[in-house]
This record gives C-alpha cells, sequence and structure tokens, in this order.
C-alpha cells in the first residue's frame, strides 16, 4: 500500500491512538508512515495475540485490522477483544472484497466498516476520518453521562441539551438538513397521533426524529455538499450514516430509546433497506414510522438536483410502494392523512421553511 492523499498533520489527531495489525510488516511500515505523519498516535502489530493483549492493557481508540492472517483471521481477534471491550472501533482491511467475512458476522462483531487494500489510502483515511469524527463525539456523550448524574431533572435536561448541540453540529454541515429533522420528528409524532400511540412512544418519535441523522457527523463534508452526483463510494459513505450514528448514541444509556430509529430509518419494508436488511415486523415499529415520515418530507423538499414533487406524484410513490418500501397499514393511515387531514401536514411544511 502506498500513499494517495497527501499527508497534513492535524495536532487534534494527535488525541487518538490507532493500532493496526497485520501480519504483513510492509503494511504496517507504510500505514506508520502514513498516519504518523497525519499527527496519529499509532502502533502497529503483526501478531494477533499480541494485538489481543496491547487491547486488553492499554487503551486504543481505533482499530485497523486485516482479515486474512496467520496464525488466526481478523474476524477471531475482534471475536476475543469483544469479550472485554464494546467500544473499540474497528476498521477490517481486505485483499479483495470477496474475501470480506459474511455481512451478519461484520454485524454481530460491531464491525464499522472495511475496505479493500490498495496502493492508495484515499479510501481508508475517508473511514479514520468518519470513525475519528464518531470516536469525538462518543467521548463527548460520555463525558456528559458522567458529569450528570445528581438528578433526574439535571439528566433530562442535559439529554434534551445535549441532542440540540449535536444536531447543530450536523445541520452546519448539511444545508439540506436544516429544517428536514424538525419536519420529520413533528410528522412522525402526528402519524403516531393517527395510529393512536401513548405518549412515551410519542416522545420517542419526537426525539427521534430530530435526531435521525445524527450519524451524518461522521460523514466526511466533501460528500455532505457536494451538488453532483455521488460516486458509489461516495453513496456508500452516506448509507453508514444511521450506524454511525447509533455507535455515537450506544454508549448513554439515556439514548437508547432512540436508537432503533436512528439505526433503522432507511431498512424497506422488503428487506432491501440499509443497513441490516430488516425486513417487515422485524423492523422497529418507531423507525418505520420514521421512515414514512423521512421519505415524504425528502420528496417534497426542493434539491439542487431536482425540484420538490407534486402531492398527486407523492400520493401515487405512496401507493406504489406501500409493502415494499413502507409498512403498508403506516402508509394507509399516512394516505388519509395526506387525503383528509393535509392542513396538519402543511401546518408543519409552513413552520419549517
Amino acid at each position: 500500500m502506498r500513499k494517495g492523499l497527501q499527508n497534513i498533520e492535524n495536532p487534534e489527531n494527535r488525541n487518538y491512538k490507532i493500532i493496526a495489525v497485520d501480519d504483513e510488516e510492509g503494511i504496517i511500515d507504510s500505514l506508520s508512515i502514513f498516519l504518523k505523519r497525519t499527527g496519529y498516535d499509532f502502533t502497529g502489530v503483526t501478531d494477533p495475540q499480541e494485538a489481543i493483549e496491547r487491547v486488553k492493557n492499554e487503551h486504543f481508540d481505533l482499530m485497523i485490522l486485516d482479515f486474512i492472517m496467520t496464525p488466526f483471521h481478523g474476524d477471531q481477534v475482534v471475536e476475543e477483544i469483544r469479550k472485554f471491550n464494546k467500544d473499540l472501533y474497528i476498521l477490517l482491511l481486505t485483499g479483495h472484497k470477496d474475501l470480506a467475512p459474511p455481512l451478519e458476522t461484520i454485524k454481530r462483531l460491531d464491525i464499522q466498516g472495511y475496505c479493500e487494500k490498495s496502493d492508495k489510502f484515499d479510501q481508508l483515511l475517508l473511514l479514520i476520518e468518519s470513525g475519528i469524527k464518531s470516536i469525538a463525539q462518543m467521548r463527548e456523550i460520555q463525558k456528559i453521562n458522567v458529569e450528570l448524574k445528581d438528578t433526574y431533572e439535571k439528566l433530562e435536561q442535559a439529554y434534551l441539551e445535549s441532542i440540540q448541540t449535536l444536531r447543530y453540529t450536523v445541520e452546519a454541515k448539511d444545508t439540506y438538513t436544516r429544517g428536514h429533522s424538525d419536519r420529520v420528528s413533528e410528522l412522525s409524532v402526528l402519524i403516531g397521533k393517527h395510529l393512536g400511540l401513548s405518549e412515551e412512544d410519542l416522545k420517542t418519535l419526537q426525539i427521534g426524529g430530530l435526531f435521525h441523522d445524527i450519524g451524518k457527523i461522521g460523514v466526511p463534508d466533501t460528500i455532505l455538499q457536494k451538488e453532483s452526483k455521488l460516486t458509489d463510494d461516495e453513496y456508500s459513505e452516506i448509507k453508514n450514516h444511521p450506524s454511525i450514528g447509533a455507535h455515537i448514541l450506544s454508549s448513554a444509556t439515556i439514548f437508547k430509546d432512540i436508537i432503533p430509529i436512528v439505526k433503522h430509518h432507511h431498512e424497506r419494508y422488503d428487506g432491501h433497506g440499509y443497513p441490516s436488511q430488516l425486513a417487515g415486523e422485524n423492523i422497529p415499529y418507531l423507525a418505520r414510522i420514521t421512515a414514512v415520515a423521512d421519505t415524504f418530507d425528502a420528496m417534497t423538499s426542493k434539491r439542487s438536483y431536482r425540484d420538490a414533487l407534486s402531492l398527486e406524484t407523492v400520493i401515487s410513490e405512496f401507493e406504489r410502494c406501500k409493502g415494499t418500501q413502507f409498512d403498508p397499514k403506516i402508509a394507509d393511515v399516512f394516505l388519509d392523512m395526506i387525503r383528509n387531514h393535509f392542513d396538519e401536514i402543511q401546518e408543519i411544511q409552513e413552520k419549517y421553511k
């Protein structure tokens, strides 16, 4: 592997410890040169067993791990590490995508990403940058979680303030998100009311909608702000945002109720969504509601590449996609809202223009 992007040292990178594990010494040497020049605190290991012991006895923020190694493969290394460390952010390197472990294994072991080995570091650097941004947010949430344990009132206030702070950070990166999350939040609650949900579920829908795109904090700005068509690699980065968001929130128990919404609002009823390809009733119910609100707002919002779709087109698409993209029962309730209670929807749209 050779460097692909120019090495630019970032002083903030010194706060993050990265360990790389590969039984090819040349790979470790290349990564060492590249990552140290960009400012990271780097450790390279060629023995998988030594890597497990190092992680057990030292703190590392991120691991870059080769899949095919001797005496045992990368997924076996992760299997051991996850027995005592659930938080380590892990990126898997593969000699070829066909040699990557099964998707079920990647999900079960909570491996955050993987890419093919290359003579350039471009794709790996994107994954590292995304991982470091996620880790930075996890640190902030953990700090909040530790500092504010005095009373329920303080915890509740910190909960709402931390949501707003992180949400505003995302909105500063992605202009489309401004207003979008507010509308998705209120639309989700409105759908929930028409479905007869409890106040507790409505509150979860409200907060989950506000926070559903928080994972975009881990997507490079160049991708979020790109006005032309995304490449396949860039689109793959965008599709990581539900998993990134869930990972960011996972360190704080106060966020546990909204994590299913954040992680699964892009699943499809037919099982062809992402990140987990869940289908039907296996998709969390509140995430199915948020998916309807999210898609409606995307359809009716003007984007750089198209105008907002007409209401007739939106109705036609929801009719066509219920049972495939959307839960058919939720879609039917929402279609009834459009046809008979559209003034309630319009009020939300006008509020967050």
